[in-house]
């Protein structure tokens, strides 16, 4: 039974004779890969630590030269501070009378070299000006001062300007014929340009060749900027031979090679490569080893690497850093064979080694022998007693080519081939419970899943549908059974019906999200997946449906485009939304089939009804606003709050004004009509901004600049109105960005004066005072009126600081009065910015002490509108105000919010009629009625009154008659400068100025 193979010749003696010579070998054999894994092992840690050693020395390199290149830059960038102070701040210009240059003329050129010869200059002749001039003369002084310390460290130091203009020391470099400007800003302007260097630091220009020295160098360049303008830069030289001396000496077991980005070579001393000539060695003049080692380096571009290369018959190990600074690669390198000469040492101790073991080996192999024979023959027996026994699961016994091996094949093979048997049955068995076992469990999965499984026939025909299934729908197993698998989906998705249908006959599957046909109206969103099932010859014989519910995914979905898009108080689009919705009506417009208007609009006061009434009031009021305009406008109209009280709304196919101002018109009305708000009821208005596309612009942020600009307008018109963008109000903006910008620079020059209108007392023509009215006469423009410069210093701040130039110049001028005899009160108007400043009461203080002026002489002017915002903290101001012994008045009175209860408890000393009551009197009787109740109200509050722009006879005869005598206007005077006012007082009769 089974293979038989023969039986050797040799017998028993030839196995006694193979075993033990086959053992020796095996025996050697393992003991020479042993070793020789040991001495690999041993190599690799070598090259390790030798690796280790080369990046060791060259991060000290690395850290040392960085440390030189630190001072260097330093050094550098301290010269160019001073250069910037003395040659272009305001404080320069002190040394030109002092020092006379020698300047030599040319057709082309200016040159100026130092009588010292420390350093020389040059500048293109038609550069040649009164700066450029100040500038030779200033530079020859500093750079007899600077140069001679900077040239212990450096090798030039020069300044280069926009002019051209350039002062060097050593002066060489300019006395060589030709040499001019262009010598140093071929390597340096590109570097130096803004949007290159957008933080304006110091720079490392790259590697370049002095003609003049015939050296290579590398330069520290600083820019020089004056006023965010540059004005040019400085510039500090260094060898190339100084830069490498810092480099250790290379030597025969470390060497190294220095290299820049574009692969030259600067110093590679052991191969004997220096930079002495006008040219660099490019790295294709090296040893192939070292130009691929260059290619490598320059490709990774890492901060270091670590290599191996062979060259000269030799193995090398390098170690490549990057030199940040000046963009340079260092690489150190040393023979591999350096690191391995303990490794010698070592093979021959293993040798020996070796040898003691194949005598150990030889000793073992009598006992060897022993147990290969007689061993063998003891579990040929044992198997043969086991099989026996009907035990067929002994291990297989030895098999080989000898008398032994042939018995052991023998008894391998007989219980071999009862064994394939035995287990061939059982494995049928097996076989058929397991397939039982998980078409139970298949079965299970399917019914207990948690995803809804449908399986169709070939003709997509449902047969199966799992409890899942019945669950998410609500149908009944009865309702799906012979039914068309498509029948599953929505009605809501009709649409994408015949797309299933068609993937399904074509690529026999589909997958995607859709609604599930319920018995409910309630929407089932599901993933569902249809897939072919096909038996062993590929034929489809069936279909299974998978939907797994998404519902809560897409419901979570919904949210978040709710809150990444609608506002969550009002519902309304918010921001993100509006301008998505406001690129997708430009891009319609640009197509010229489209039109749009664009309204922009906030609510009036509503920070007053936040402020009496709660912000829980104000939310419940913007909540009423967006469902009014929900209501009123069509569900095309895209309807955003934009944060705060702030509304925009995109009215489609909006193509003329009166369109949309009949909306504008129906937004009114909307808002007009009162609401409630708890206990209390509001009216709010609006005021609208209008723009419309494509006629005003096609660029997005253009149309929002617009539609703000009318809104502004429209509140500046008194509100509750709308305004059509027009270009006027682009004008308007752009003369007032202009005011703000020259007004900063009207300030720091004093383009200000003040003028002075008298106060008269009308019953004796005599002047009693001065009111200080602040003029700006510009250089360009000309005489700017205070109603256009006065609000936006307001607006910007700048008020305050022109405030106390105002304060302080009255006070002077009132004080100058007072020493000449003459009546001396001034009247000062302070705005809202400096009545909230805290220095206020200091400033005023300060001001007195210093131009000697009595408080008493002192009136400072407020307005109503800026007493009634916070009027326990006005009361206080005023109160501190008081204790200065100063005067104070209310300007304007009447023109504002007024009240009576509050006005009774300011500290206040005069009230000022405002001109717009006084202008119309005779002609008005309202104004002549207002203007004697604020007459009659001062006087029952023990104020003072003042009438302000009395222009006729009339009028003063009026203000008499209701007992007020103080006036102001052009009836007895225009403003006066101060120079007028002391020519007037040559003709003491004031009333000879009516």
């Amino acid at each position: 039974m089974g293979y038989r193979r023969p039986v050797s010749r040799f017998g028993f003696n030839s196995l006694s004779v193979k075993l033990p010579l086959l053992t020796a070998v095996v025996c050697l054999m393992a003991g020479a890969i042993a070793a020789a894994l040991l001495l690999k092992t041993e190599e690799r840690q070598l090259v390790y630590e030798e690796f280790h050693k080369l990046r060791v020395q060259s991060e000290q390199t690395l850290m040392h030269f960085s440390e030189f290149l630190t001072s260097k830059k330093k050094l550098a960038q301290q010269a160019n501070m001073v250069v910037s102070r003395a040659l272009f701040t305001e404080q320069s210009g002190h040394t030109a009378t002092q020092h006379q240059v020698q300047l030599n003329h040319t057709d082309e050129r200016i040159n100026s070299i130092a009588a010292n010869g420390i350093s020389a200059a040059y500048l293109p002749a038609e550069n040649l000006n009164e700066r450029t001039q100040t500038l030779l003369t200033e530079s020859e002084y500093v750079w007899n001062s600077l140069s001679p310390l900077l040239l212990q460290d450096f090798f030039n130091f020069y300044l280069y300007t926009t002019d051209d203009f350039v002062r060097i020391s050593p002066p060489n470099s300019l006395l060589v014929e030709g040499k001019g400007g262009n010598h140093f800003s071929t390597h340096a302007l590109p570097l130096l340009r803004e949007e290159l260097n957008p933080t304006r630091q110091a720079l490392w220009s790259g590697i370049h060749f002095d003609e003049v020295w015939s050296k290579w160098v590398v330069s520290v360049l600083v820019p020089v900027y004056v006023d965010d303008t540059y004005q040019g830069f400085t510039g500090s030289d260094l060898e190339l031979d100084v830069l490498l001396r810092h480099l250790p000496e290379a030597s025969e077991d470390l060497a190294y090679i220095v290299f820049d980005k574009q692969g030259r070579v600067l110093s590679a001393p052991n191969m004997g490569i220096l930079a002495h000539n006008n040219e660099l060695a490019d790295k294709s003049s090296l040893p192939q080893a070292f130009k691929q080692m260059i290619e490598r380096t320059l490709q990774v571009n890492l901060p270091s690497l670590q290599s191996e290369f062979g060259y000269n018959e030799a193995a090398y190990l390098a170690n490549v850093v990057h030199l940040t600074e000046l963009d340079w690669y260092i690489g150190y390198y040393k023979q591999r064979d350096t690191a391995l000469f303990a490794l010698n040492d070592l093979k021959w101790k293993f040798s020996g080694l070796f040898i003691l073991y194949g005598l150990f080996v030889s000793l073992l192999l009598h006992q060897i022998i022993y147990h290969l024979i007689l061993k063998r023959l003891n579990y040929a027996a044992d198997a043969l007693n086991s099989f026996g026994k009907g035990q067929l699961d002994h291990p297989a016994l030895p098999d080989a080519h000898d008398e032994l091996g042939v018995l052991n094949a023998s008894i391998n093979d007989m219980s071999g081939e009862t064994r394939k048997l035995i287990q061939g049955l059982n494995t049928r068995v097996s076989e058929k419970e397991s397939a039982q076992k998980q078409a139970n469990r298949l079965g299970k999965a399917v019914e207990f899943s948690g995803t809804g499984v449908i399986i169709t026939n070939d003709r997509f025909k449902i047969e199966y549908v799992n409890p899942k299934m019945l669950e998410m729908t609500g149908y009944n197993e009865a309702h799906f059974i012979g039914s068309p698998l498509l029948a599953i989906v929505s009605k809501e998705m009709a649409i994408i019906i015949d797309d299933i249908d068609f993937d399904l006959r074509s690529r026999n599957y589909w997958r995607g999200d859709t609604l599930l046909q319920g018995v409910s109206n309630e929407q089932i969103w599901v993933s569902l997946s249809i897939s072919p099932i096909r038996e062993d010859g590929g034929r489809i014989s069936s279909y299974v449906a998978s939907a797994q519910d998404i519902s809560f995914v897409k419901e979570s979905q919904r949210k978040m485009e709710e809150l990444a898009y609608f506002d969550t108080l009002t519902g309304l689009a918010n921001r993100t939304f509006f301008r998505m919705q406001l690129r997708k009506s430009m891009a319609l417009a640009e197509r010229g089939h489209y039109a749009f208007a664009l309204f922009y609009f906030d609510l009036d006061e509503f920070k007053r009804i936040n402020d009496t009434l709660g912000h829980d009031a104000g939310d419940r009021l913007l909540v009423e606003v967006a469902d009014r305009l929900k209501q009123r406008l069509r569900a095309e109209d895209t309807i955003a709050r934009l944060g705060g009280d702030e509304f925009a709304v995109l009215l489609s196919g909006i193509e003329s004004r009166e369109n949309a101002m009949d909306v504008a018109y129906t937004i009114q009305r909307t808002l007009a009509k009162p609401i409630r708000l708890g206990n209390n009821e509001v009216i709010i208005s609006a005021s609208i901004g209008i723009t419309l596309a494509p006629f005003d612009s096609k660029e997005e942020e253009q149309l929002l600049k617009h539609a703000d600009l009318a809104m502004y307008e429209a509140k500046a018109k008194g509100r509750n109105t709308f305004h059509f963008y027009s270009q006027e109000l682009d004008a308007a903006a752009n003369e007032r960005l202009y005011i703000e910008n020259e007004l900063r620079q009207a300030i720091k020059e004093g383009q200000f004066s003040l003028r002075y209108q008298p106060q008269i007392d009308s019953t004796t023509e005599q002047v009693v005072g001065y009111e200080a009215l602040v003029r700006w006469y510009h250089p360009e423009k000309g005489f700017i009126a205070p109603t256009k410069f006065i609000p936006i210093a307001e607006a910007t701040g700048m008020i305050v600081e022109l405030g106390a130039w105002v304060l302080r110049e009255a006070c002077q001028f009132s004080a100058r009065l007072r020493r000449s005899g003459r009546a001396a009160d001034i009247s000062v108007n302070l705005s809202a910015r400096q009545f909230k400043d805290v220095e206020l009461i200091e400033h005023i203080a300060t001001t007195l002490k210093e131009t000697g002026l009595s408080p008493q002489m002192l009136h400072l002017e407020l307005t109503e509108s800026m007493l009634m915002g916070d009027v326990e903290a006005a009361i206080e101001q005023l109160l501190e105000m008081k204790k200065l012994g100063v005067s104070l008045s209310i300007d304007d009175f009447g023109t504002g919010y007024s009240s009576l209860s509050y006005l009774k408890r300011f500290p206040v000393d005069v009230l000022k009629v405002d001109r717009s009551f006084v202008k119309d009197i005779p002609e008005d009787s309202n104004d002549m009625e207002i203007t004697a109740a604020i007459i009659a109200m001062a006087q029952k509050l023990s104020m003072k009154v003042i009438a302000e722009g009395v222009e006729t006879e009339e009028q003063v005869a009026f203000l008499q008659r209701n007992n007020c005598f103080i006036v102001q206007g052009y009836y007895y005077s225009a403003p006066l400068t101060e120079h007028e006012i002391l020519l007037q007082s040559q003709h003491p009769d004031i009333g000879q100025a009516k």
